[in-house]
Formats: C-alpha cells, sequence, structure tokens
C-alpha cells in the first residue's frame, strides 16, 4: 500500500454514525433491514480484482474510501473492532475517538496472540445479541480469512441465529447514494460515454472503412490502453475538478461480432476477427472506486428485421427507464418490459433475459438489487443502477453471410433513481437507431449499368464501409422532414389554440379592455363653503395646495377648480400687462382623451380654457408656477399610486428558533440597497427568506408564499454567481418595488493582486498562468456547488408552496435586446429568462398565448421576437435583434415546449392589433383569430399584404427599424464577418438596390433633416 494514504475521519464517522443511527431506528421498529442482528462481522481476505468488488471489499470502500485485505470488522450500535496488520493499523489509527468507538486490534506474528484477538472479537459478537449477520456466500479467500473462518466455525454459533450480510449492507449502507457519490458515478458514467462515442466508434468506423482486419482481443486491448491518456479525458469535460488518474476498470472493453455473443460479458475477447454485422460492445469505468457501466450495439447494413427488433428493444429499454422511479417494486419493472414484449412479439420471450438490470456503486453488481421477476425490493431515491436490456441468440432471416446467420442486440446504461423521470448517467452515448446504424454508400459512384442482384460475399460485407458512415451522416433529407414535422406540430397548436378561443370567448362576450366601464371622472374640492380660504373675499387667484384646487374669480365669485380638471396653464407677457391662459380638460378634445373623458350628456357644455389679465406680473408668474408644479405632483402621484397597486403587503417573517438557520455570506442583493455597496447576507426561515445587509442592518424578508420562480444560474462564462427570485407580486426596495430579487456573488477573485507574491517573483511562463487557470475552476466550481446546494435549500424549505429550483439552458441560448442592450436569454424548463444584466427578463411558458417572428426574410441579419400573452390585457413583450443564425434553434425550441409560434416579413402595429383583440375577443376568433400572422402560403401577392396592412407598421418606422438594424453592429456578433470581403459580390449582385430607389431614399433622409423641401427638390440655402 502506498505511503500517501490518508483516510478521511470526517467522512468515516459521518457514514458510520448514518448506519448505526438506521441500525438501532430498525431494531426499534420492527429489524426489518438488519433481520434483528445484533452484531455485523465483515472479513475481507486477499486483495479483490478492480473488475469484482464483493460486498465486504464494497463495505470498506464505503466506509474508507480505500479497501484493506486481510482485515476483519466487527460491528455492534456501540462497537467497531478492527483486526488488521501494523502497517494498515497505522492509516486506521486516526479514526478513534468519535461517537461510535473504535478498537484496532493488531496481528503480529505469534499465532496464540492471534487468537485472543479473534476470541475479544467473538466475545463481542456473543453479547451484542443472539444473532449475527455475516456473508452467506462468503467468497473471501487467504491464510488470515481461512483463520476466521475456523474460529468462527469453533464458536459454535447456530445456522438460524447467523442472518445474511449482504442484503444488509445492501439496504443500511451501499444502496442509497449521497449527493457526493451521485456526483462520482455520474463522471465515472460520463467518463465511459466519452470512450465509447468519442474513441470506440471512431476507431471502428476507421478500421470499417480501412478494410483493416483486427481481432476481437486486439480491438479491445486497444480501447483499454486509452485509460493511461489523460489529455482524451480532460477535453471530455466530464467535470471542473476531474481527475483522469483515479479512473480503473469495472468491466474492460469487450467487443462481440460475427455470431458469437455473451451478454454476460463473462468471457474475455476472442481472437476472432471484427466482423461487419451485429457489433455488440460494453465497458465499464471506475472512477473514485464507484462504477459505472455502458454498451451499445452497432448494425452494419441492417436489414429490416434486425431494425424492427431493434426498435422493439429500445422501446422496452426506454419503458424500463421510465418505470423506474421511487417507491416502485424491483419485479414490476421486469414486468412491465415483459408484458410489453408478449404483446408486440411473444417468440421473442425465450430470448429475452431473466433481469434488467441490477444495483451499481462500489459494488459492481449488487445482486439483492436485481431487476427480476421474483426481487420485492423497493426502488428508493439515491440508488444507481445498470439497466441491461437485449436479445440473445436472434435467428436472422436473410443472412450476408454464414457468419450473420445469428446475432444478439444490448443496451446498457447507468441511472440514478428519483422521484419523477429516471437521471440516465450515460445519456450521451446515443442509442437510437440512426445513430448506431452503419450502411454502405451505394451512391458513392453512379453507375450507367445495374448491377445484377446477388449475395455479397464475406470480405467485402466486412470491409467496403465508406467515409459516409452512419445514418444521420448519410446526404439525406432530414432537415426537410424536421421542417415539415415541425410545421404539422404548429399547425396542429394553432388548431388547438383557435378552437380554445372560440370555446373561451363565445357569443355575447365582454370587450376586455373595459372601456364600458369607464365614468366621466368627477372631482369634489370642498364638500362645504366654510371649507373655503379665508382669502377668497379678496377675489383673487389662489392655488390651494392642500385641497389640490386652484380657486379663480368668475363673476365676481370664486369658483373652485379640481387641478384634475386643469391641462395646464401658461402666462404670456406684454409690455407692462401679462394674460395668464388656464386649458382644461374636456370630453372630445383629442383622439387619445375621447375614450378616457366620456360623458353621459352629449349635450353638455364644457369650458375649454379661461384667460385673466393682470399688471402684476410677477404674481401672474408665481400663480403660472405654482399650478404648473401642483399639476406635477399629482401626475407623479397617481403614476407612483398606479405604479404601487400590485404591491401587497406582505405577512410578517416567522424567524427560525429550534435551530440557527441556513446562511449564505457575502452576498450583494440586486437590486441594490441605498448606501454602500457592502455585502451581506441571506438566511432561510420558517415561511421565507431574510436579507440582512452589511452595514447598518437593513433587512428584505421574501416569503415563499410570494415566490412564483426560484432560478440558480452557474458562473460558467460569467462573472458572477446568481440564485434569483421571480415574485408574483412586487415588494418595496428602498424606495422602489421589484419583482425580481437576485443573490449574487462575484466569480472572479479581482481584489486579490497577485504582483508582489514571493511565488510569483521565482515562477514565470505558461506554468504559473496553467495553475492560475485551474485555480480559479476549481474556485468556480466551489462557486457553484454552494449555491446551488444553497438554492435546493430554499426550494426544500418552500415545498409547500410548490417552488423548485430551475436552471437556465446555456445550450438553448440566443442573443437579442429586451431592454437597452444585446445580452444571452435562455430558456428553463418553465421560463424564458435573461438573469445577467438588470432590467431582468423572466417570461412565465405557460402565460404564453402565441410568439411571432418580425422581420424574418431573405437578406436581414437580425429578427424580432414577440411575445404574446394570454392576458390580452398585457403589454407584448419584444426581444429585438435576434441573429438570424439563431432562427431554427428558437424555432424548435418553441415546437419542443408547446408554442405556437408564426413569422412575417415585417414588424406589426402590436398595439393596435391587441386593441382589436380586447375590443371584441369573440369576433377575433370568429374572423379566424392568429391566423393572420401566418404567412406560410408561397404566393405573397399584393391583396395579402393589403390585408395584413391594418396591423403594420408605418413606411417611415419601418425605414427607420430596417435602418437600425443595419446599424446595430453593437449587438450584432457578426459584425466582423460582413464586413470582410469575402461574398461582398454576391451581396451586391442578391441584394442591391436600384438607383431610382436609393435617390427615393436619400430624398427622403433629406426632408426628414429639411434640407429638401416637399416635392424633394434641395432648398436654396442662405448664404
Amino acid at each position: 500500500m502506498a505511503d500517501d494514504i490518508v483516510i478521511d475521519k470526517q467522512l468515516f464517522h459521518e457514514r458510520l454514525n448514518n448506519f448505526v443511527t438506521k441500525w438501532k431506528a430498525d431494531k426499534r421498529s420492527g429489524d426489518t433491514i438488519f433481520n434483528g442482528a445484533g452484531s455485523i462481522a465483515s472479513v475481507v481476505g486477499k486483495a479483490s480484482d478492480p473488475s469484482l468488488y464483493l460486498k465486504p471489499a464494497a463495505f470498506q470502500l464505503w466506509l474508507l474510501g480505500y479497501e484493506f485485505p486481510a482485515t476483519l470488522f466487527v460491528l455492534t450500535p456501540d462497537l467497531v473492532q478492527i483486526v488488521t496488520t501494523k502497517k494498515k493499523a497505522s492509516y486506521l489509527e486516526p479514526l478513534k475517538g468519535g461517537k461510535v468507538p473504535v478498537e484496532i486490534l493488531v496481528r503480529g506474528k505469534d499465532a496464540e496472540e492471534n487468537k485472543k484477538q479473534f476470541q475479544s472479537c467473538l466475545d463481542t459478537i456473543k453479547k451484542a445479541g443472539k444473532k449475527v449477520a455475516v456473508m452467506k456466500k462468503d467468497n473471501a479467500a487467504g491464510g488470515f480469512a481461512d483463520e476466521w473462518k475456523a474460529a468462527f466455525k469453533e464458536a459454535d454459533i447456530k445456522e438460524e441465529d447467523q442472518v445474511d450480510l449482504a442484503s444488509i449492507l445492501s439496504n443500511a449502507a451501499l444502496a442509497i447514494k449521497d449527493e457526493k457519490e451521485l456526483r462520482i458515478i455520474r463522471d465515472a458514467s460520463r467518463a465511459s460515454s466519452a470512450l465509447m462515442t468519442k474513441y470506440f466508434v471512431e476507431e471502428m468506423s476507421e478500421i470499417l472503412d480501412a478494410e483493416k482486419k483486427i481481432s476481437h482481443r486486439a480491438f479491445s486491448d486497444k480501447i483499454a490502453a486509452k485509460i493511461d491518456d489523460a489529455k482524451f479525458f480532460q477535453k471530455q469535460k466530464v467535470s471542473n475538478n476531474f481527475d483522469p488518474l483515479q479512473l480503473d476498470w469495472t468491466l474492460q472493453p469487450t467487443v462481440q461480432s460475427g455470431g458469437h455473443y455473451d451478454l454476460k460479458f463473462s468471457e474475455e475477447p476472442d481472437d476472432n476477427n471484427l466482423h461487419a454485422g451485429v457489433i455488440v460492445s460494453a465497458l465499464g469505468l471506475r472512477y473514485q472506486t464507484y462504477s459505472s457501466m455502458v454498451g451499445r450495439t452497432f448494425m452494419v447494413d441492417p436489414n429490416k428485421h434486425q431494425e424492427s427488433t431493434y426498435k422493439l428493444l429500445l422501446s422496452i429499454h426506454d419503458l424500463v427507464l421510465k418505470t423506474i422511479k421511487d417507491g416502485v417494486v424491483a419485479k414490476d419493472v421486469y414486468g412491465k418490459a415483459l408484458n410489453l414484449l408478449k404483446s408486440k412479439k411473444p417468440e421473442l420471450v425465450e430470448n429475452f433475459p431473466k433481469n434488467v438490470g441490477y444495483g451499481l456503486g462500489t459494488e459492481n453488481k449488487d445482486g439483492t438489487l436485481l431487476l427480476s421477476g421474483k426481487n420485492t425490493r423497493v426502488l428508493k431515491d439515491g440508488m444507481t443502477l445498470c439497466v441491461m436490456t437485449g436479445f440473445t441468440n436472434l435467428k436472422n432471416p436473410s443472412p450476408q453471410d454464414k457468419k450473420s446467420g445469428s446475432y444478439s442486440l444490448v443496451l446498457i446504461d447507468t441511472v440514478r433513481v428519483t422521484p419523477n423521470e429516471t437521471a440516465v448517467f450515460t445519456k450521451d452515448a446515443a442509442s437510437d437507431l440512426e445513430s448506431v446504424s452503419f450502411f454502405f454508400n451505394d451512391e458513392e459512384e453512379p453507375e450507367t449499368k445495374p448491377k445484377p442482384k446477388r449475395e455479397r460475399p464475406a470480405a467485402i460485407a466486412q470491409t467496403s464501409i465508406t467515409k459516409t458512415r452512419t445514418r444521420h451522416d448519410r446526404p439525406t433529407n432530414q432537415d426537410q422532414e424536421k421542417e415539415t414535422q415541425r410545421r404539422e406540430h404548429q399547425k396542429e397548436l394553432h388548431a388547438k389554440k383557435q378552437q380554445l378561443g372560440l370555446e373561451t370567448y363565445g357569443q355575447g362576450s365582454k370587450a376586455l379592455n373595459g372601456t364600458e366601464e369607464k365614468k366621466f371622472k368627477r372631482f369634489e374640492s370642498y364638500k362645504r363653503d366654510n371649507q373655503l380660504p379665508s382669502s377668497v373675499s379678496r377675489l383673487e387667484i389662489i392655488v390651494d395646495k392642500k385641497n389640490l384646487t386652484v380657486i379663480l374669480p368668475i363673476m365676481g365669485r370664486p369658483v373652485p377648480f379640481h387641478i384634475h380638471t386643469i391641462k395646464n396653464a401658461s402666462h404670456t407677457p406684454e409690455n407692462d400687462v401679462t394674460s395668464l391662459r388656464i386649458n382644461f380638460l374636456s370630453p372630445g378634445q383629442g383622439v387619445g382623451r375621447k375614450d378616457d373623458q366620456p360623458f353621459e350628456d352629449p349635450n353638455a357644455h364644457f369650458i375649454r380654457s379661461l384667460t385673466f389679465r393682470s399688471h402684476d406680473i410677477d404674481r401672474i408668474e408665481n400663480i403660472t408656477r405654482d399650478i404648473t408644479d401642483l399639476k406635477k405632483d399629482v401626475v407623479r402621484r397617481e403614476q407612483e399610486k398606479k405604479q404601487m397597486e400590485d404591491v401587497v403587503e406582505q405577512d410578517k417573517l416567522i424567524p427560525l428558533k429550534s435551530r440557527k438557520p441556513y446562511v449564505l455570506d457575502m452576498i450583494y442583493m440586486r437590486p441594490a440597497l441605498d448606501g454602500k455597496r457592502i455585502p451581506g447576507s441571506v438566511e432561510i426561515h420558517q415561511n421565507g427568506l431574510r436579507y440582512i445587509h452589511g452595514a447598518g442592518g437593513v433587512k428584505v424578508d421574501i416569503l415563499f408564499s410570494n415566490m412564483k420562480h426560484l432560478f440558480f444560474q452557474p458562473s460558467q462564462h460569467e462573472l458572477i454567481v446568481i440564485i434569483h427570485v421571480h415574485l408574483k407580486n412586487p415588494i418595496m426596495i428602498g424606495k422602489k418595488k421589484a419583482k425580481d430579487v437576485q443573490f449574487v456573488r462575484e466569480a472572479t477573485e479581482m481584489q486579490f493582486d497577485e504582483t508582489g507574491n514571493r511565488k510569483r517573483r521565482h515562477r514565470f511562463g505558461d506554468e504559473e498562468e496553467f495553475e492560475q487557470e485551474q485555480e480559479e475552476r476549481r474556485r468556480r466550481a466551489a462557486l457553484d456547488k454552494e449555491f446551488k446546494n444553497y438554492a435546493e435549500k430554499i426550494a426544500d424549505a418552500a415545498r409547500g408552496e410548490s417552488v423548485s429550483v430551475d436552471i437556465p439552458y446555456r445550450e438553448l441560448g440566443f442573443n437579442g435586446v429586451p431592454s437597452r442592450s444585446s445580452v444571452l436569454i435562455q430558456p428553463t424548463t418553465d421560463c424564458l429568462v435573461q438573469l445577467t444584466e438588470p432590467p431582468f427578463t423572466c417570461i412565465t411558458l405557460a402565460e404564453i398565448e402565441i410568439v411571432h417572428l418580425e422581420r424574418v426574410q431573405f437578406g436581414l441579419r437580425n429578427f424580432d421576437m414577440v411575445v404574446v400573452f394570454k392576458d390580452y390585457n398585457r403589454p407584448p413583450v419584444h426581444i429585438n435583434t435576434i441573429p438570424v443564425e439563431s432562427l431554427d434553434s428558437v424555432k424548435d425550441w418553441l415546437d419542443s415546449v408547446d408554442i405556437p409560434f408564426s413569422e412575417g416579413p415585417l414588424n406589426l402595429n402590436w398595439a393596435t392589433i391587441m386593441k382589436t383583440v380586447t375590443s371584441d375577443p369573440h369576433q377575433f376568433f370568429v374572423d379566424g383569430g392568429w391566423s393572420f400572422l401566418s404567412t406560410e402560403s408561397d404566393d405573397e401577392d399584393e391583396g395579402q399584404e393589403e390585408e395584413e396592412s391594418a396591423f403594420e407598421v408605418s413606411d417611415s418606422e419601418l425605414a427607420v427599424s430596417d435602418e437600425s438594424s443595419e446599424d446595430e453592429s453593437d449587438f450584432d456578433e457578426n459584425a466582423s464577418e460582413e464586413m470582410s470581403d469575402e461574398g461582398s459580390e454576391d451581396e451586391l449582385s442578391e441584394e442591391g438596390e436600384d438607383w431610382d430607389e436609393l435617390e427615393k431614399k436619400a430624398a427622403r433622409k433629406d426632408r426628414e433633416s429639411g434640407l429638401n423641401d416637399d416635392e424633394g427638390k434641395p432648398k436654396k440655402r442662405k448664404r
């Protein structure tokens, strides 16, 4: 054993305590897991083969992180006794001291002393209780194991008092993994998938393309040697802290073809040559002692029988993956798979295996966790399984040669059991029919004469594979098929939306904009005469700011006018006299005010304006200023009141008293509080979050009941790591209302200046830079982990409000301008978000009615997205200037989340459109609803353009938008490419405008800038 072995003492005691706690709880509840065992005896003899860790060795790996051969563990709920050699005891010595005492007995050369140690262990077993748990099938070998077995036999412990240790270790320790173990297994699975897809498939294809002959054994050895290529695994980006040096084999790479298949993978690869028919491959990598498995079947030039059988296997495999959930009984998983097979092809039942998987972890195969037809074990969240489905000894009805007469199929994946959808760790290794089917390229050289049909010789069948290998790589019309499928799906979505609109807004539906309920606004300044200011007796103009009233002398009487009835006031000085003109608001005054100022009596008269003349110019100026200021103040207060309408006063936060709340320190909040930029902390309490600012102790509370969405955005490709809360109703933060609150921390440590570091003086160049990059990656990974765990704790605390953590899918993101600048818009499971730069964007997908893509036409580099909501009174959201390269991916994403979308070449006037919808929704859907947005017909003639013109933006607006789209180099990622000479001739020939059009544009620009007269002719300039 290496001298650098260090056992994680904290992890050892944590897992040991959890194990003992389960043991004690099981005794109280009726001994369902431990079967009444008072003690456990687990012995490891000779060192295990890495590809075959048995349960005692797996238990050691789980507790210690290492395997200790020739070592005995005796456990009771109150004591752990370990018998081992002196060297190993030195590594175990630091484990002493903990909740459960650890006693280490060191073996020496004295045989009598060694017997006393075993006797001490047997005494501990007898004192602990009648029953003892041991391995029923004890495969431990070696002198130490034999000595223990002999001593145990002499102790005369009855057979009925011995319970099986295998099921106890599986249920209480090995089967259910914690988060750290799950991440390790995920990394092992990703490494296995990468080796399968990025190396094995490529090597196999090259061998077949180059007509090489290679044996299964040689090919397997070549794949196995790749484990030493650390650079290969580092390129795969398995995880931030992945260490390729800690990889080992669970299952050495196995390659089978040519009619000889062993789906148990118990035989070593043979010396037969790789055959270009059905090729079965499986391998499994172990990372930090945790196993993974992946297996795929590849078919070269498959016939219809093989394709249909493989499709059946895929459907069975998918059914198994969907069935595996927390709380499902193992035999039910196998039963569903078998029932599907019986319903589709009952003749293949005898070719189907007796189980479809087993438990996986530190142990290569957990026999107590078989997915068989008899196992009553219940699957639980956190278990990891190797799911293996296949058919053996299938008969090929149309074999190409003798070796193709029989074949087998297999699919192997490593998965995690969850309460909902199964997490497939090896999903990167594609298993669909297109990805695993390889074909001869018969289209490489078109022949004038057709060849006579004949059976292809074995040699040709093996070697005549061309460079166009997989079906996916062949020049087919897949894009066209994909577009057709998308269009068909969109037609269905639009039809459903139209039908839903007709059902929702039937005959007699009221308008949604509420205009019929509007009434003339009446304002009352004074209820009684004695409330008038005493100065009214002087019959002069008075601005009563307290009662928001201007009192004007008319016909010898003071007449009050509420400030809401006044439009504006102005004064015009003329020599020694000045005129004060006061304009009033009245119905029918303007188009914009017409709907807002209805009045029940159409014959009523209104004063439009009043004019007063005075020699006191200073007083009139003051009155004008007071009226203007009062009007501004009232308008401002109304706007604030309108903005605060949706601000709801939250309930009180209930602080945690039973324990210290979970805290996240050194956190900045956005929007920021007034004052210095000092970090604070976030705390999780009983019914919400509390942010405590670092200076002054300012507190901001966010209740779980007000949370609508919770997001975690990692620091990858960003300068900050974010926990973002989108609220149902806005809250006040300082003097501003906020519907989105963020807790962030900077991912880069800019405050640390290392220029004076002693280490830096003596080490220069790439090595130090690489070390800094590695440290940066480690720091970012730790930061992401900390924030993600905290976000999950928030979700757990808010479980009653159905809040879950949503993470943006960066790979589906696209650039756009939702507000002022170009940012990355990213879809999540439930939303479309932009969380990096304020103002933030958060659009709930369930609230979207339809999406329209504007300015989608040949020649434009960008397009716009308009999101229309189911609440028609809510203004549509615009995301502008999206690069046209993202068009297909945006369409694919919208289609995948069942959102109907349309596209058109022009910008539409959405204020007019939504006014049309809200004024009479029934008639809108009777007239076809949103179908007017669709421009799928090929003949877009002038009539159609005229039909849509009611909703189009005017020519001048369109010209401005076109010019802006051409000039938006700040937001256009491809600006540098478009400035290059490459392709410039094509652009001139395809997108250039004729001289007449250019002259019209120039004249219009000059007219707008005042250089031309109304007819477009240049104005004469004064010299």
